[in-house]
């Protein structure tokens, strides 16, 4: 079945981007007139439709002739949107079916005639009870294509005053539509955070007084403290902010605006003004209550500020428990102990390192490539010496990791750094050290590469005493439920990836490569390499 931009492929490009934006802000008319909206485009060429000479409704009708033979004509479903308001006649998704004249004979004459023509009731194998309104869309004075309006009558009861009033808010909308004034030159696309009919109406006349309004934009225009009647009023005498209605009015053009009244109230405005035979005679004011919603972000912007300042205040604590223990290393005398205090600052500040990250951003999340760059930094700074120059490389990305996750890996990636700078370079006078990090979204992968002695051959990491590889076996076995191995880089599969080609003087050395690999929380993805 052909798609809506294969069925408007043959009009010429201005055609194509007013039925466009048509369908992007024809929810409205949907909503208030409680109906589906079907865009008709003719499929096959057709007789050239008569001069428009007026936009008004016919009288109901079911057999109005043209004026000239009919020429065979289809006519395709191009676009089609359900109401919020009202049950849809229209289960199946119908864009790209296909109708011949007969079948919908007031969709031929709106096209023909360039008239609205209302009161026709049209057959469906599901709702043979559908009636139909047929608007002219016209673009640059031609009829290019006919917006219907189909419904299921309910025959128990009759229309309300609600509905009766946002039935004649959509005839003039229609009106609109057939003397080409909607859609607006500009793409008023909604968004999100914009009003729906549902959510609260209020139409206004030329000079701006309030000609109806809905039981629920009443009840918004309470919640932020505006009480009273409003109807007969003018906009300037209810108290509420009008910049957007005055923009709206000045320059014909839909205004959006959110507006804060008092300390707590909140309304989004959406402003679209009616135009009728060249002119401005009035304006539908869509609004939508959002106080709640802005309380709540307010919550969140506090609760993130104190999230984040207890991510700096911890990582503050850290950098002074690890200066109080840089203080007493400097007054042991056993080597041994001060060696051991130096490990632990080291590894203190790692995890302040992952608070402080986290503190710049309040959320559970951390950019991992921003913590391995860290930790290189802190390696640089502390155990690089001049006369043994290392060159340190962080490739790949991570993703954003949350900090149960992070801040363990972090401890890892430390350990295994610290154990590259202790071994590998031992008696080499410089060395290439590459950090490459990888996320297929089910795992993350960690490779420490570096150019260095290598292990002994009958090096077993299962059988490591050392602490630095214990607590790295520890963590990433027990903690993060990975798998660790150690290879030199003739034995990972690297040697012939650039990962070692750019190692320019690995050709006579070993090398090591440290792979871990860990499961992301909640995806169940096990180990193996991840690229």
């Amino acid at each position: 079945m052909a798609s809506s931009e294969d069925l408007l492929a043959g009009l010429a490009k201005p055609q194509v981007q007013h039925l466009q934006r048509l369908m992007r802000t024809w929810a409205p008319l949907s909503d208030i007139s409680f109906a589906d909206l079907l865009l008709y485009v003719p499929s096959h060429p057709v007789v050239s439709a008569q001069p428009v000479v007026s936009a008004q409704p016919s009288a109901p009708t079911q057999s109005v002739a043209p004026n000239q033979p009919p020429a065979r004509t289809e006519y395709a479903i191009a676009g089609q949107i359900r109401p919020s308001t009202a049950r849809s006649v229209h289960h199946n998704d119908l864009i790209g079916t296909v109708y011949t004249a007969a079948q919908r004979p007031l969709v031929d004459v709106a096209y023909r005639e360039g008239r609205i023509v209302d009161g026709g009731r049209i057959g469906h194998a599901d709702q043979p009870r559908v009636r139909t309104l047929t608007v002219p869309v016209l673009c640059h004075g031609e009829v290019i294509a006919v917006m219907a309006r189909e419904f299921a009558p309910d025959t128990r009861r009759n229309p309300g005053e609600l509905e009766i009033s946002y039935f004649k808010v959509f005839r003039r909308l229609a009106a609109m539509v057939a003397e080409g004034e909607f859609p607006f030159p500009v793409d008023d696309a909604a968004t999100e955070d914009s009003p729906r009919v549902g959510d609260g109406l209020m139409l206004l006349d030329a000079s701006g007084r309030v000609q109806f309004i809905s039981p629920n934009a009443s009840f918004a225009l309470h919640r932020i403290g505006l009480h009273g009647d409003v109807q007969g009023c003018h906009v300037a005498e209810i108290g509420l902010e009008q910049s957007a209605i005055r923009a709206a009015y000045a320059s014909r053009l839909p205004q959006t605006e959110e507006i804060q009244h008092g300390e707590l109230g909140a309304l989004v405005l959406r402003c679209l003004p009616i135009i009728g035979n060249s002119e401005l005679t009035g304006a539908v004011v869509l609004m939508r209550d959002i106080s709640e919603l802005r309380h709540r972000d307010r919550l969140l912007v506090s609760k993130d500020a104190t999230i984040s300042e207890i991510h700096h205040r911890v990582k503050n604590n850290l950098q002074t428990v690890s200066s109080l223990l840089r203080l007493q290393g400097r007054r042991v005398k056993v080597a041994e102990a001060r060696e051991a205090i130096e490990e632990s600052v080291r590894r203190i500040r790692t995890i302040a390192v992952v608070h402080e990250i986290l503190s710049r951003d309040a959320t559970r999340d951390a950019p991992f490539v921003d913590i391995a760059r860290s930790l290189v930094r802190l390696v640089e700074e502390g155990l690089i010496s001049p006369d043994k120059p290392v060159q340190f490389k962080v490739t790949g990305d991570a993703g954003e990791l949350e900090v149960d996750l992070a801040t363990p890996l972090a401890v890892v990636l430390n350990e295994c750094l610290q154990n590259v700078m202790d071994h590998a370079f031992r008696d080499l006078p410089a060395g290439h050290v590459q950090v490459e990090l990888a996320n297929n979204g089910r795992r993350v992968g960690l490779r420490v590469i570096d150019d260095g002695v290598g292990f002994p051959a009958d090096f077993d990491i299962t059988q490591a005493t050392g602490l630095g590889l214990a607590i790295v076996r520890s963590m990433v076995s027990t903690d993060l439920r990975g798998s660790i191995s150690i290879s030199s880089i003739a034995n990972s599969g690297l040697a012939d990836k650039s990962i070692a080609k750019s190692m320019a003087d690995s050709s006579d050395r070993p090398g090591t490569v440290i792979e871990v690999t860990v499961p992301l929380p909640g995806t169940g993805g096990g180990g193996g390499r991840t690229s």
